[in-house]
């Protein structure tokens, strides 16, 4: 029998931490969130009008490499799951870290569309796989009562990661787009090195095999949720894809114009999440995420009919806020319902993280192809707007459903 295999027939054992421990694998998280989504993905944007003005790229393409990226986080989150049953937790995350830095230095060569693309999808996939497991396996190991805060903490990697590119990447590219790419891998070793004392094997195993099989039916509010995740994703599109690009050349302000907007909405996700989160523990995941939405859905929209320079920091700045400030609460929320359930949580935030990927690649093409046909970011801010008020609306439908817990039904062993 394999060590992963008989790894998996023992349950998790999770012990009380100390207050050093807890901190410890909150940063381990951080580090896993700001490697996976704040850099491997985010740290492309402000990339873009330098790799169009350099002919690396048209236009259009970058749009579709950005595309690219997130249908490789689709992918990561469909295996995610199935990769750490049969390798265990912390080896994968581990190894996702390892293969975001590598597309970092294989992005310094552009040899050709479908060489980067391939690239592209390769740090969606491990940005996908780390935003499964690592949120759950640190907050496995952290209070109840401190998930909101811890939560908080580790999605403000996301902004750490979007303020780190939008102040690195300006003075870089004045050293050349390779020196760029390789700089940004290098911090991205530093950061998969820092993270190593968090994902220990003795304490994040692999899940027993009847937790593995037992599936998972979700009730009404369970499945608004998954639909307001979604619906999330696409509204959040035009400023994870198209916000620097449409600041620097859609508005003739330029790159450096560009690189601050950005770094406005980086300030956001740093500091919104945390605190979003310490906000949650108090009035609860539920009513804090309908707040959410009404101010997300009302920033989105406020650059479809406003595009002055306030109107830009505002929109940036209540955006970055909610992007990583909506994982942290859909994820507060779903641990919520399923409460009882423990075993069925990752399960649980798998399906949402696949559901928030759906909305995120398929938002991406077509919005990429409507900015190829119309040439007009602006139509994109106002249908990322209609997606989130539609969120709002099923979020509301659905907490007059059932309150009770997801259904779970244990499969037979």
């Amino acid at each position: 029998m394999s060590s992963s295999e008989a790894e998996s027939q023992r349950p998790i054992k999770i012990t009380a931490q100390s207050p050093i421990a807890t901190w410890a694998v909150t940063v381990s998280g951080l580090c896993a969130i700001l490697v996976g989504i704040g850099l491997a993905r985010f740290a492309y944007s402000p990339l873009i009008p330098a790799l169009i003005e350099a002919d690396w790229f048209s236009a259009a393409e970058t749009g579709y490499l950005g595309a690219a990226n997130l249908a490789g986080y689709l992918a990561g989150a469909l295996l995610a799951a199935r990769i750490a049953d049969r390798t265990g937790t912390a080896p994968t995350l581990r190894a996702m870290m390892v293969l975001a830095a590598a597309t970092f230095f294989a992005s310094a060569f552009p040899l050709d569309f479908w060489w980067y693309a391939g690239w592209r999808f390769a740090a969606g996939l491990a940005g996908g796989v780390l935003m499964v497991l690592a949120p759950t396996a640190a907050l496995a190991q952290v209070p109840a009562k401190r998930h909101g805060l811890a939560g908080g903490i580790i999605f403000a990697g996301v902004g750490v990661g979007i303020v780190l590119s939008g102040t690195l990447v300006p003075p870089l590219l004045r050293l050349g787009l390779a020196t760029t790419w390789h700089v940004l891998g290098g911090l991205t070793i530093f950061l998969a090195a820092l993270a190593l004392p968090g994902w220990r094997r003795r304490v994040i195993g692999v899940l027993p095999a009847r937790q593995r099989r037992a599936p998972l039916r979700p009730n009404r509010t369970l499945i608004a949720i998954l639909l307001v995740y979604a619906l999330c994703a696409v509204g959040l599109v035009p400023h994870m894809v198209f916000l620097v690009d449409f600041v620097a050349r859609g508005l003739g302000r330029g790159i450096d114009a560009g690189a601050l907007i950005w770094v406005v909405f980086g300030l956001g996700a740093v500091l919104g999440p945390m605190a979003i989160g310490h906000l949650a523990d108090r009035a609860g995941f539920a009513r804090t995420l309908r707040i959410g939405l009404v101010v997300l859905a009302s920033s989105v929209g406020l650059i479809a009919v406003v595009s002055d320079l306030w109107a830009l920091i505002v929109s940036s700045l209540l955006a970055g806020a909610f992007v990583p400030g909506t994982v942290a609460l859909v994820l507060g929320r779903v641990r919520e319902l399923l409460a009882e359930a423990p075993e069925q949580q990752r399960a649980a935030w798998g399906l949402a993280t696949i559901a928030f990927s759906v909305g995120q690649a398929v938002a991406a093409y077509a919005f990429a192809f409507v900015f190829a046909q119309t040439g007009s970011a602006l139509i994109l801010f106002a249908l990322g707007a209609g997606a989130l008020a539609l969120a709002l609306a099923i979020n509301i439908v659905g907490d007059r459903g059932p309150k009770g817990r997801a259904r779970l039904i244990a499969a037979e062993t």
